[in-house]
């Protein structure tokens, strides 16, 4: 059984049968032990979906299904198999953080050592600092380790790296591939290309409301008809492309596209241009993106 089942949901935040659609038919599955990563510009309806299927948001057409329950009807049944990380917020902000985890700890009946939590989160000499003098960093790794205070068999995490940085990234990545390995899902909402890379076994792009693409990091970004290549700024690119047979640009001064197969007679041919022009080449990509290109090109967002 998927952790998240979602099926044509569509929400309409006006009225359940008019207004704009802020999510329009949109499907997809987390599977146990499955990272899923749901991407998308502002305003795509990441953070929508997210909350119905934490059953905050009634769908107005579609269904969403948690472990086979509906969200907004079983929740009491839930609360104990899933970990949810909001935005932001929901915590009090006098609470020290030894006593935040405490308290969430206690509701949720977690069993474990919270101490080896705020370790894994590497909050451990802050555990007498109040959640206002903590960090935009370290507050999110606290939200984080509210959210394993929850069940261990789905978390839903919605920006967790957002502010944090580079060690705390880390970490955070770290505790959200032991929660997989260890047999939960996790379906994550982020705008860090990077992070995606690190960890998702799949990713939904959202767009406008509904799923522009869906695939493994290989499915998305692999077989691309194209090269890419570093060199000096301000080649002859007419030249280059009348000897390939092909349209050569320059994005950005000294990153070049090939709009080409990337065969290796065609990677020969770049190199001996260059080095009749007295250049050698830089950095070379043949027939793959970057998950941001990807990102770019079926958003249309400007990078």
């Amino acid at each position: 059984m998927p952790a998240i089942e979602v099926e044509n949901l569509t929400v309409r935040y006006d009225r359940p049968t008019s207004g704009k659609a802020a999510l329009d038919k949109v499907s997809f599955a987390v599977e146990p032990g499955q990272i899923v990563a749901l991407l998308g510009p502002n305003g795509a309806g990441k953070t929508t979906a997210l909350e119905a299927i934490e059953g905050y948001r009634s769908p107005s057409g579609g269904s969403v299904q948690v472990f086979g329950l509906d969200p907004a009807t079983h929740r009491s049944e839930l609360a104990h198999r899933w970990g949810v990380m909001p935005q932001a917020g929901g915590i009090p902000m006098g609470l020290t953080v030894g006593e935040a985890v405490r308290l969430f700890s206690e509701l949720h009946g977690y069993g474990g050592n919270t101490n080896e939590l705020l370790s894994a989160a590497g909050l451990s000499d802050l555990k007498k600092r109040r959640w206002r003098r903590l960090s935009g960093g370290e507050q999110q790794r606290l939200s984080l380790t509210l959210a394993l205070c929850g069940g261990s068999d789905l978390l839903l995490l919605d920006e967790p790296t957002a502010a944090v940085d580079a060690e705390g990234r880390q970490r955070v990545l770290g505790i959200v591939r032991e929660r997989a390995s260890s047999g939960g899902g996790v379906l994550i909402t982020t705008h860090r290309f990077d992070d995606v890379e690190q960890i998702a076994d799949r990713v939904i792009i959202l767009n406008h409301g509904a799923v522009a693409a869906a695939g493994t990091l290989d499915e998305l970004t692999s077989g691309g008809q194209e090269i890419r290549f570093t060199a000096p700024a301000g080649l002859t690119v007419a030249e280059l492309g009348a000897k390939l047979g092909c349209e050569v640009s320059e994005p950005k001064p000294g990153n070049y596209l090939v709009q080409t197969v990337p065969e290796p007679q065609a990677v020969a041919a770049i190199t001996a241009w260059l080095a009749d022009q007295g250049h050698t080449i830089g950095h070379l990509q043949a027939g793959t993106q970057s998950l941001e290109e990807v990102f770019l090109q079926i958003t249309g967002a400007q990078s």
